[in-house]
């Protein structure tokens, strides 16, 4: 057994000291859908609702005379961090963004209790990091990477011992969410080249991607912060040392709008919640269906810290993606009638969902901003040829992402 291997079973053996090793599940609803054996390890299903309690904990006992850890984290390494500063007596200054959901900021003192003191900075993970890293370089501590950390990394590989011993044997494929890398990076090593590893990430977030394409970690110009957990706009060095080899298609960008229709079908068929980054995993099955018939398939759903205040935009999101809600701006004369005549080109499973009429008294027309959720996405088909022919002119802005971030 290679040295990598014996460290990372020797951190999932410390690790039993702490919590269980979290459950691998075999999914029947996806197992059906796709024609699969398809598992989900349920990373969310640990005491902090991610994974990152492992990487946070190997780091840590491997560090037994320092007394202060210092991170950054975009909520769920604060909250392995925080968690292990109480359970070892250490105290802990964990920096996050401030557009961190309430719920994983909550959740993070509630772990640390009177252990941790937190700092929120920047609007992005990567201003956020170098925040930590400035505070750490002056007051001192150990700055324990979210990913960039060979520790860490060995850390998060003791899920694929986890998953190896459950299962019996090696899965033909395992689907790994990539944020900074550590956790792929840990899992594709452990397993080699037995497992087929694919790499998921969100396409606001493809860092790993960019990297590959230049030979070199790159900085993306713009992170879309929705994903949280995987919003990383640069790899880390150490986890692209290990996966600079993987083949560009074995590297997979999955839509946010995509992955909110993930999170509304696990809630509602499965009673599973999991956060956006949580949800890549499963997402991506879609995506990989050909390679996938009649294999074992392992999806790590690596987190389910979800703040269900964002559900209405998940929701929202979600629908828009499904192709039954929409948003479109119509041309309405202003005439007696004119609005019922409108709602009855409206068929029987269309409902108005948003209505903003804006009058102007020395025109003949007026603008209309109007959302409509129907059954079934054909039936805006019927609904868009209803409304040519009755002369209406009407533009569907639903996919316009600049008006609808004014308008919607």
């Amino acid at each position: 057994m290679s040295d990598f291997k014996s460290q990372a079973r020797a951190a999932e053996q410390a690790m039993r000291d702490v919590f269980p090793a979290t459950p691998l599940q075999r999914n029947v609803h996806l197992s059906e859908r796709f024609g699969a054996d398809i598992y989900l390890k349920r990373e969310d299903l640990s005491p902090v609702r991610s994974y990152k309690i492992r990487g946070a904990m190997n780091a840590m006992r491997k560090q037994p005379d320092q007394e202060l850890f210092v991170c950054a984290s975009a909520g769920n390494h604060a909250q392995g961090v925080a968690f292990m500063c109480r359970h070892m007596g250490k105290r802990g200054v964990i920096f996050m963004p401030v557009t961190t959901p309430q719920q994983k900021i909550q959740k993070t003192r509630i772990f640390g209790g009177g252990n941790i003191e937190i700092h929120l900075v920047g609007d992005y993970f990567d201003i956020c990091l170098a925040a930590a890293q400035e505070w750490c370089a002056k007051e001192g501590g150990h700055f324990l990477s979210p990913f960039d950390d060979a520790d860490v990394i060995e850390g998060q590989a003791s899920i694929a011992v986890e998953i190896e011993a459950q299962l019996e044997k090696a899965p033909d494929h395992v689907l790994l969410p990539v944020g900074g890398g550590g956790m792929s990076a840990g899992v594709s090593s452990w397993f080699g080249e037995e497992v087929h590893s694919l790499f998921v990430e969100p396409d606001g977030g493809a860092c790993l991607r960019a990297a590959l394409a230049a030979g070199k970690p790159v900085a993306l110009d713009h992170v879309d912060t929705f994903v949280d957990g995987a919003a990383v706009g640069r790899i880390g060095a150490l986890p692209f040392e290990i996966l600079k080899g993987v083949p560009l298609p074995d590297v997979l960008a999955i839509s946010e709008d995509r992955i909110c229709a993930t999170i509304i079908e696990m809630l509602n068929v499965e009673g599973i919640v999991l956060e956006p980054a949580g949800a890549l995993s499963v997402e991506a099955l879609q995506d990989v269906r050909s390679w996938i018939r009649g294999k074992t398939v392992v999806c790590v759903t690596s987190g389910g810290n979800f703040d269900f205040e964002r559900l209405p935009e998940v929701k929202e999101r979600a629908q828009r993606y499904s192709g039954v809600k929409k948003y479109f701006i119509l041309r309405l004369p202003q005439r007696p009638g004119a609005l019922k005549e409108f709602l009855g080109i409206l068929g029987p499973e269309d409902d108005i969902a948003r209505f903003e009429y804006m009058k102007k008294s020395a025109r003949n027309f007026g603008s209309v901003l109007i959302g409509i959720e129907t059954k079934r996405p054909e039936n805006f088909e019927q609904l868009f040829a209803r409304l040519d022919a009755a002369g209406m002119t009407f533009t569907d802005i639903t996919q316009d992402e600049t008006l609808a971030q004014f308008v919607i």
